[in-house]
């Protein structure tokens, strides 16, 4: 099979479902893809992924991480820094930063094992239940919207939003109408939520948002309108709470498919940080970042114009046999080295580490109460997301 045999479509069953042998075509046979179909450009390569992201000249994020928002070729209107190149992304991440720093995290330990004991301990005495459905899918946004400032009533309801906003039907490259409406109904909402945390400040992340002063670039201090506070809110409230459901759910599945890692769980819970890091490079729940190119470069013979939507494609860069041994195997044991998995240089996950402690605790408590389970593999079903994969059902059966 020659390069233009080779297929990807981010919008097909086989990317919702399983692209990994599609990956590996990719990764052999077109490091440097072009889809003629989208117009858009991928790197699949884990050196091509890393040197990419740290080219920010050549790879703006300014137009958007999706498919959808970079076919446009226009710049992002929304003030949010998912979507900022320095010197404003500088700027703006360190008015969220310092609510993440590994003291912060720390801090947040007891919050999020009380959330997610909530969550489990109600499940205890049962046999069967749907672990994504019952607990994966609400704990995270439960945690990160409470840090947000976020009424305990409203927490649920950003995760909807966030699921209509990212749901993709198969085939089609776009959300429809009811992505665009999840999207400005969770905008509003957090824009008015902003509006009442100026008049009514409180202990949480919105108000010291509001409260921050961010440096311009001539020297001059200025605060963040509620617009851009809706935009922060989104951002964190989106990504704080899917990354996670997506990583527990694969986590239970791998392990289910691994008995043998799950041994290692069990008989030494210090191994789970570890293990948390590989199922973040087995199953990536963001299989890829978009970017824009500002400039032609040429990447394995092929050259990439400027002003073309590019594709980086953490999945396939995590099973890339150059860069890990045995690249296809899950193994808890695996030395970690350079992550891309919550995104690489400066958009870097902001809340990382804040992710990999929920799911670190998720996977300790349930190993704590259910040692011995078996997933329904005929019940298991994926979402369909723009670029986020990972299960939207996962029924098991504890001992």
């Amino acid at each position: 099979m020659n390069a233009k045999a080779v297929e990807f479509d981010p919008f097909s069953r086989d990317f919702f479902d399983d692209p990994y042998d599609t990956y590996a075509d990719l990764r052999d046979r077109a490091p440097c893809f072009y889809s003629e179909r989208y117009d858009f450009y991928a790197l699949s390569r884990f050196d091509d992924v890393v040197a990419a992201h740290r080219d920010v000249n050549t790879f703006t994020s300014t137009h958007g991480q999706t498919y959808e928002d970079l076919s446009t070729g226009q710049p992002i209107e929304t003030r949010s820094i998912i979507s900022m190149d320095p010197p404003e992304h500088t700027r703006y991440r360190k008015l969220v930063s310092r609510s993440f720093t590994p003291r912060s995290i720390d801090d947040y330990e007891a919050l999020v094992r009380d959330i997610i004991s909530g969550y489990l301990d109600p499940l205890m005495g049962r046999r069967q239940f749907d672990i994504l459905e019952e607990f994966a899918a609400p704990f995270p946004v439960e945690i990160i919207s409470t840090i947000l400032g976020v009424p305990a009533e409203d927490r649920q309801q950003i995760r909807h939003w966030t699921n209509a906003l990212l749901h993709r039907e198969e085939g089609s490259a776009t959300g429809g109408q009811a992505a665009a409406d999840a999207g400005m109904a969770q905008g509003l909402y957090l824009f008015d939520l902003a509006q009442k945390k100026r008049a009514e400040p409180d202990d949480d992340m919105l108000t010291a948002l509001i409260e921050a002063e961010v440096e311009a670039a001539d020297g001059s201090t200025t605060r963040l309108d509620d617009a851009e506070i809706a935009g922060f809110g989104t951002l964190l409230a989106a990504a704080g709470s899917e990354t996670v459901t997506k990583l527990v759910g694969n986590a239970v599945v791998l392990f289910h498919r691994n008995p043998d890692q799950w041994a290692k769980v069990l008989a030494d819970p210090a191994a789970i940080p570890n293990a948390v890091e590989e199922v973040l490079r087995f199953w990536a729940p963001s299989q890829y970042q978009g970017r824009y190119s500002m400039a032609d470069s040429t990447w394995h013979g092929v050259t990439i114009p400027k002003h073309k939507p590019v594709l980086l494609i953490t999945g396939a860069a995590n099973r890339d046999p150059r860069r890990y041994d045995d690249s296809d195997r899950f193994d808890i044991t695996r030395e970690p080295g350079l992550a891309v998995s919550l995104g690489h240089g400066l958009h870097v996950c902001l809340g990382a580490a804040l992710a990999r402690l929920e799911s670190r605790v998720a996977i300790e408590e349930i190993a704590r109460r259910w040692p011995a389970f078996e997933v329904d593999e005929q019940g298991l079903r994926r979402v369909q997301m723009s670029n986020v994969a990972g299960y939207s059902s996962v029924p098991i059966t504890v001992s």
